[in-house]
């Protein structure tokens, strides 16, 4: 059951005393500590393996988030001294001077559900590290992660009112956001729930870091490769059941590789397997829930009202229900004219279209509301940084997709919202700077 107003700002009460505790800790005993958590976490895979199936459908032979988790761990913990020293301007008989970086106090953070261990870990790790608290509001759809992580965090070590788990209705979010309750709050959602976010947060000067939604773009270019680029792109569009805030949703083709590449992505998504997850032959599990599908369903339906050519039978996919069971689809002669090319799909459908050269692609990437990553697929440095610095997103992939680089900033704009987590940007999001200006006299 969702806390009480009451008891719910009981538990941000209890966070903000705890608080001062933990950052006057060492750092390296926080790195050491948040390292034994999510040590903690990986001894739990099993468990974990088989909960995410049964709360959103990944199938069990992907296992868990586990890669991530402690690639983005080890390398946070591992810039963090670095990070976070302070800046010497001059330190002499004279003066002292230096910027230093100070925690903020308590973070919150609203987590998704369709990669839930990665999205929390983004912020969790790093604004413990720093020495904040965390109060952490996991997605209805899974609560149990929210509970795996506060358990392994506090049997490693962490002080059960420095990192805590709660479950909040909208409107006792909403209230304590308006309150001032936090220092930082890192919403990963829609662009509604971000925009209830902001109004929650309107007079309060509380930070926000906010990921909202994609649609994120790929475009081979006529000198990439073929085979590799048909593999990745359709991976980034069908892997977890199209359900990855950096997933593929659009694609464009040079003409002169169009045919060859159309061809080459029906059978690599024919090859798939939709079924239970609990089955070690899946590799497309079903969507998280049934009205998500719907959605998927209505823009594909009216895609081909419209003229688009569906490429994938659905009879290749007899475990398709009509419910959150959906086969996946390619769709051809499709436009921007189509909200399956414009609009957040989230789940295993893609469309392909056809395009004369680099200023046709860059046109149509960037006629988007959204802007996460954008995968081109080139043989040339110059040509993918050229590309992309005409490109309105946060990341720029050369070659690969739907894929999280922990040194580099996860950052987007326009409608996928502002911020920015991970690399050494990441811990400034969870810190504010204080000058020191010291004399002698």
């Amino acid at each position: 059951m969702p806390l009480t107003q009451d008891a719910a700002k009981a538990a941000v009460a209890r966070a903000r005393v705890a608080q001062k505790a933990w950052a006057a800790r060492p750092l390296a005993e926080r790195i050491a500590l948040v390292k034994a958590g999510v040590a903690r976490l990986n001894e739990m895979s099993d468990e974990v393996v088989q909960e995410l199936a049964w709360q959103m459908g990944r199938p069990t032979r992907y296992g868990g988030e586990f890669g991530g988790v402690n690639a983005r761990t080890d390398y946070m913990a591992g810039i963090a001294a670095e990070t976070l020293a302070p800046h010497v301007i001059e330190d002499s008989a004279s003066f002292r001077r230096l910027i230093a970086r100070e925690a903020l106090g308590v973070v919150f953070i609203v987590a998704p559900w369709n990669y839930p261990y990665l999205t929390t870990i983004n912020t969790l790790v790093p604004a413990l590290i720093a020495g904040n608290s965390v109060v952490l509001k996991h997605a209805s759809q899974t609560l149990l992660v929210g509970e795996r992580l506060a358990q392994a965090f506090h049997e490693a070590g962490v002080p059960a009112d420095v990192f805590q788990n709660v479950v909040l209705d909208h409107a006792t979010t909403e209230s304590l956001i308006a309150a001032r309750a936090f220092n930082f709050v890192n919403f990963t959602g829609s662009v509604g729930g971000g925009q209830a976010m902001e109004r929650a947060a309107a007079g309060t000067f509380t930070p926000l870091g906010l990921e909202l939604g994609g649609k994120d773009p790929g475009y081979v270019r006529a000198d990439a490769n073929l085979d590799a680029a048909v593999d990745t792109l359709m991976d980034g569009a069908m892997f977890n059941a199209g359900q990855c805030c950096c997933g593929i949703e659009r694609i464009y083709v040079h003409e002169s590789l169009y045919d060859a590449f159309v061809e080459k992505s029906v059978a690599w998504v024919n090859g798939l397997k939709l079924g239970n997850p609990f089955d070690a032959a899946s590799t497309l599990g079903p969507m998280a829930n049934r009205r998500f599908a719907r959605i998927v369903r209505d823009q594909t339906a009216e895609a081909i009202a419209m003229g688009a050519k569906p490429l994938i039978d659905p009879k290749g996919f007899p475990a398709d229900d009509g419910g959150a069971y959906l086969a996946p689809q390619i769709l051809v002669n499709v436009s921007h004219k189509m909200r399956v090319m414009t609009e957040e799909s989230f789940g295993p459908v893609v469309g392909i279209m056809k395009v004369k050269d680099d200023a046709e692609a860059i046109a149509l990437m960037n006629d988007s509301p959204y802007g996460l990553t954008a995968s081109i697929w080139t043989e040339d440095y110059e040509t993918a940084q050229k590309i992309g610095a005409q490109i309105e997103t946060g990341t720029i992939m050369m070659n690969r997709a739907d894929y999280l680089d922990p040194a580099l900033c996860w950052t987007g704009c326009k409608d996928t919202g502002r911020g920015g987590s991970l690399s050494y940007l990441g811990f400034h999001s969870v810190t504010r700077p204080k000058s020191y200006h010291l004399k002698k006299v």
